[in-house]
């Protein structure tokens, strides 16, 4: 099975990237997933269950310790790629 995670953490800092969003994007970064895609207000990761399922716990844990206040996430099964 394949997951895709969506996420994003708070408080927002428009002007500095704030600690807890460095350690959820580090946490995903250095995950063994097939795709990252982080962005200024949301991020995405994709890969096999298992992976994604360690990776959720690793930034909620990262980003909450950093000081994030909230973390929004969803995840979806998605359609293993095409052979």
């Amino acid at each position: 099975m394949r997951l895709r995670v969506e996420f994003t953490t708070e408080p927002f800092d428009l002007d500095d990237v704030p600690p807890h969003a460095v350690a959820a994007r580090e946490a995903v970064q250095a995950a063994p997933l097939d795709a990252v895609d982080v962005g200024p207000f949301g991020n995405t990761a994709e890969g096999r269950a298992d992976a994604v399922l360690a990776v959720v716990d690793d930034l909620l844990r990262k980003s909450l310790d950093a000081g994030a206040t909230r973390v929004s996430l969803q995840v979806n099964v998605v359609a293993e790629p095409e052979a």
